[in-house]
């Protein structure tokens, strides 16, 4: 689909070619008009990063000190969710991603013809893209991009046990108030207990019998059924765990058993109810028209979607874009050249209308550069005030005169709590020793502090070891495709890409480090000021440390 730009008589002319990014037709359509038009210059919807990709030549390697930024990770999981749909459709169709501007670029190489690169950098857009984005709507694109990994059962299952391991503590805190006794806590220990312990044993009987996937499965089934049976109902670990593990060991472990068993099961139950009715599938894009995604009214309604779902992303996405294109083909006017631009349908008519009103383009500058948050920061206020709050309860203990030993026990089981689990849950994740280490030992300082996360300098540590670029989206996106591997041997390929690797490494020691918190405070902490006499032992204090600090300011001011 193309058109042609009015200009003033001094000025070069231009016309605007829209295309489908996985259309054949939009190649030939290409391929035709520049050699029609012979114009001075042929403008392309690329950076010069992803030209040089198209090119052949390797991608430029992600610079460590980005990650120390907070979002780059988060960045490239956006630009691999937005690639992974378009390489979706292009398998489909039997169409590689970008054949377009390939096409234009060609075409105007063996004709002899300039080529102009007048797209923004993608790392610029990706960043305001992530930026202008809600909460909610990161959420919902995570989830089509999980959905498109594994199953709706296997995302259940991981949902699920995340949400149980936050919910134990609350069940260790608020269990009371719920007619949760300490009968129940025995009973969900032991029941755990039995199920875990049955079921790694069968599901190693089962590996000389069966294939990893089925053995797998096995274990789970019979795990669950002596948990149920024989834990649950008969009470068959009950006195195993009296007397064995202490009261405080029996809440937490109770509790951590009801909470995870429960999230294990709703998750289930919501996972094989999204794949009964394939509520994870969305809608099949096979049934789309190719030859209608380049007709004016189709691509409107799909860019109007998508405006609805995400008006911010949106913004960086298309609208900013198309003043960006718009900018640079109108130098190109002004300077005389004939110009054919083969840019997306989607940025035709926003292109199209600020070359007929060159006059209401925005600022160049509004357009580049990193992306500011709008609203309320959120996150920096709660940030600053769980500080201000951790460091306080430390002071206020010690101006009321809290021995400095006990102190000192205390800040060390935060520290060695969330060194362990973000440490651990990094390692998890296919982290080397070091970068685990390392994970560890900041972690107790970025629980403080939520605006910092032990998994940037995680994945800081694994990126000096290892290069992290473009290309491994591509590696991805067809793992994700591949509809024959087992899951198992398909998750193990799909770490051996380093960018998966980094991003699952990253999110699991924030993970760590986010459990360990939630564990400290509901079970470590009350074991602590129980040596105090208890909460409200604790608090009498803080009051006290509170107006000890107040006479001692008010004698240095007076």
């Amino acid at each position: 689909m193309s058109n042609r730009a009015e200009s003033a008589p001094d000025e070069g002319r231009v016309r605007v070619v829209g295309t489908a990014h996985v259309s054949a037709d939009s190649v030939r359509e290409v391929e035709e008009t520049i050699e029609a038009e012979r114009p001075d210059v042929v403008a392309v919807e690329l950076d010069e990063g992803r030209y040089r990709q198209m090119q052949g030549e390797t991608p430029d390697d992600l610079d460590p000190s980005e990650l120390l930024q907070g979002n780059t990770v988060f960045q490239f999981i956006a630009y691999w969710m937005l690639s992974y749909v378009q390489a979706q459709m292009g398998d489909r169709f039997d169409v590689k991603p970008g054949a377009d501007m390939l096409a234009a670029v060609e075409t105007a190489e063996e004709l002899g013809i300039d080529v102009a690169l007048v797209d923004r950098d993608i790392q610029t857009t990706i960043q305001r893209f992530w930026a202008r984005m809600g909460f909610v709507e990161k959420l919902r694109m995570a989830g089509g991009l999980v959905f498109g990994v594994t199953d709706a059962r296997v995302v259940g299952l991981m949902l699920g046990l995340l949400v149980g391991l936050v919910a134990g503590p609350f069940i260790a805190v608020f269990g009371g108030f719920l007619g949760v006794t300490e009968a129940v806590f025995v009973r969900a220990l032991g029941s755990a207990a039995l199920g875990v312990g049955s079921g790694l044993a069968i599901s190693w009987v089962a590996s000389f019998v069966v294939g990893d996937g089925d053995s797998i499965v096995a274990g789970l089934a019979g795990g669950l059924a002596l948990a149920l049976l024989g834990g649950a109902t008969l009470g068959l670990t009950d006195p195993f765990v009296q007397s064995t593990f202490t009261g405080f060991m029996i809440q937490v472990g109770g509790s951590l058993a009801l909470g995870i068993s429960g999230g294990v099961v709703v998750g289930l139950l919501a996972g094989f109810v999204m794949a009964a009715t394939g509520m994870d599938r969305g809608e099949d894009i096979e049934e789309l028209d190719m030859a209608e995604l380049t007709d004016t009214d189709v691509v409107s309604v799909m860019m109007e979607e998508f405006r609805a779902f995400s008006p911010g992303g949106a913004e960086a996405l298309i609208d900013e874009r198309d003043a960006y294109l718009a900018h640079n083909i109108v130098a190109l006017r002004s300077r005389g050249k004939s110009v054919v631009a083969v840019v997306g349908a989607g940025h035709r008519a926003g292109i199209e209308n600020y070359l007929e009103h060159p006059e209401t383009l925005p600022p160049m500058e509004s357009l580049t550069g990193v992306a500011k948050k709008r609203g309320v920061p959120w996150a920096k206020i709660v940030g600053a005030l769980v500080s201000v709050g951790f460091v306080a309860f430390f002071v206020l203990l010690a101006m009321a005169g809290v021995r400095d030993g006990f102190l000192l026990r205390l800040f060390g089981a935060w520290f060695l709590v969330n060194g362990i689990f973000a440490g651990g849950f990094a390692k998890l994740a296919g982290a080397r020793w070091s970068s685990a280490t390392v994970g560890g030992l900041v972690a107790w300082m970025t629980s403080v502090n939520p605006l910092l996360a032990p998994g940037w300098f995680t994945g800081y540590m694994e990126l000096r070891h290892t290069a992290v670029n473009v290309a491994d989206i591509g590696r991805l996106n067809e793992l994700l495709t591949d509809e024959e591997t087992p899951l198992g041997e398909l998750m193990g390929q799909m770490f051996d890409v380093p960018l998966f690797r980094l991003i699952m490494v990253v999110a699991m020691t924030n993970i760590g480090s986010i459990v360990a918190s939630l564990l400290f405070v509901t079970y470590i902490l009350p074991l602590f000021g129980a040596e105090l006499g208890g909460a409200e032992a604790v608090t009498r204090l803080m009051v006290q440390g509170a107006r000890n600090s107040a006479e001692i300011l008010w004698g240095m001011v007076a």
